[in-house]
């Protein structure tokens, strides 16, 4: 019997001590130490699951009415063609229009009073992959590739605000390189 207790106590301190464990966060290592720690498990599951909130964008951009004045994607994401990133448009882009083209709109007021200031539109990534992933990812090769931009970022053309709409899983890149030809090499996307 007495061992039974013993074994019932041990069992309770172990519990205890759990809970004591997952009450408090872990210290914070430096940026210079690897961890794959996250201050919840919340947020360790929504990292490992690619789970991010929607974008909150400080004007609601119209991609759809661009598109359909005739402007392509790289009118504004300018650097896409020449590197990594397809870049998010400064505001000075944005007045090479608007300085003259519906200077009256609210929306364009909004634009142009971030242009008077001086500051940048705090505009939020729709897409991208966070570090943790490892993904080396460039828009370049895949622009001369002729791999239209619908394909990674959905219909744009037609939603008023960009938002994710495909699941940038490696099942997904994995599977367009195999019909496009492409090399499916870990090296090719992963360091």
């Amino acid at each position: 019997m007495r061992s039974a207790a013993a074994a019932h106590a041990a069992a309770s301190l172990v519990i205890a001590a759990c809970a004591a464990a997952c009450a408090n966060p872990p210290p914070q290592a430096s940026a210079a130490v690897y961890t794959p720690a996250r201050a919840t498990f919340g947020q360790a599951a929504r990292d490992y699951f690619n789970i991010r909130p929607a974008a909150q964008q400080p004007i609601p951009f119209p991609h759809k009415t661009h598109i359909a004045k005739k402007a392509v994607c790289t009118d504004c994401h300018e650097t896409v063609e020449k590197g990594p990133i397809a870049g998010i448009p400064s505001v000075k882009t944005c007045m090479i229009c608007h300085d003259q083209i519906a200077t009256d709109h609210p929306l364009i007021k909004q634009v142009a009073s971030y242009s008077q200031k001086g500051i940048e539109i705090p505009w939020q990534r729709v897409y991208g992959f966070t570090h943790e992933a490892h993904v080396r990812f460039q828009h370049a090769p895949h622009i001369r590739a002729n791999v239209d931009c619908a394909a990674c970022h959905g219909d744009v053309a037609n939603q008023t605000v960009a938002e994710r709409v495909v699941d940038h899983n490696m099942g997904f890149c994995v599977n367009c390189h195999r019909q496009k030809g492409a090399s499916n090499d870990c090296l090719t996307c992963h360091y």
